[in-house]
């Protein structure tokens, strides 16, 4: 799945190209699943630039066929998932950043983790989030979102979580406590923490970071991976990438395989149905990851 132009969805499009193959420190793998994420239509629109064509998809969960010099935790046949280099939307794929997937992850499942794991689990950890602490996560229904409310869970803090109404039951079933976004939000967080929250995550970029910043009392303990306009003028940290936090992709897999993580898979598409999954994810209203298969 490939697109030569910025646009719309509908420049996305299916095209032959050459396998690749891994180089040192790579492995290569025949995909099952890849997932779709907002940095994708950021891309594909034009919004973040890029030199075209360019094959979309960070996320990717596949079967290890080649493996490259100096790979020796892996071997072909083993089942993984991580990021792709040079894309994830295609039969096959290299990865340098993986994790092995557990056995009764589905594919799907798997497909769904890598970006919106890792953007978590980095956040969290620049945030110094730890046992007894209270996070507030606006925007929690999203991947990024569900992630960051179990993965906090996990490390003993307690949650409240943002989102909408029809999202509250969800996310008490994972531990977190629910209530609305919007106007009178630092209101509803106060009646849940009157002591006000030590850390807080926004995923949402709705104007939110005022409010964020009121509730924990520094913009120091504030992090948005959203807001690019207001972020730099409040004096909050903008996570966008750098040092990717791998050790998170391993630590989901721990969890799942405890019963203690999950990542609901919203819809499924076939690759020549990608431009509806990039639709439906620009629509902002998607709980969990849309995923995409050959």
């Amino acid at each position: 799945m490939r697109f030569d132009a910025f646009g719309g969805p509908e420049v996305l499009h299916v095209v032959d190209v050459e396998e690749p193959h891994p180089g040192p420190g790579q492995i290569r793998v025949a995909v099952r699943a890849a997932s779709v994420n907002p940095i994708d239509w950021k891309v594909r629109s034009g919004m973040l630039g890029g030199e075209l064509p360019i094959v979309p998809g960070a996320d990717v969960a596949g079967v290890v066929d080649e493996v490259g010099e100096g790979v020796e935790d892996v071997i072909p046949g083993d089942e993984v998932f991580g990021f792709a280099v040079g894309g994830g939307a295609a039969e096959h794929t290299l990865l340098e950043d993986y994790a092995h997937k557990p056995a009764g992850m589905t594919w799907e499942e798997a497909g769904a983790l890598p970006v919106a794991v890792e953007t978590a689990t980095r956040v969290l950890d620049a945030l110094g989030v730890r046992d007894g602490d209270t996070v507030l996560i606006n925007g929690a229904a999203g991947g990024v979102g569900l992630a960051a409310v179990q993965l906090a869970r996990a490390r003993g803090a307690r949650v409240i979580a943002t989102a909408s109404e029809g999202n509250h039951a969800f996310l008490r079933e994972l531990g977190a406590e629910p209530t609305t976004y919007g106007e009178g939000m630092v209101e509803r967080v106060r009646a849940l923490a009157p002591d006000g929250v030590d850390r807080a995550l926004d995923t949402a970029g709705r104007g939110a970071l005022p409010d964020l910043i009121e509730l924990t009392g520094t913009p120091d303990h504030v992090i948005t991976i959203a807001d690019f306009q207001a972020a730099p003028g409040l004096g909050v940290r903008l996570s966008t990438g750098g040092d990717r936090a791998v050790h998170g992709l391993r630590d989901a897999a721990q969890l799942f395989e405890a019963g203690r993580f999950s990542m609901p898979v919203a819809a499924t598409f076939p690759f020549d149905q990608a431009a509806e999954a990039h639709r439906l994810s620009e629509s902002g209203h998607v709980r969990g990851k849309l995923v995409l298969t050959p």
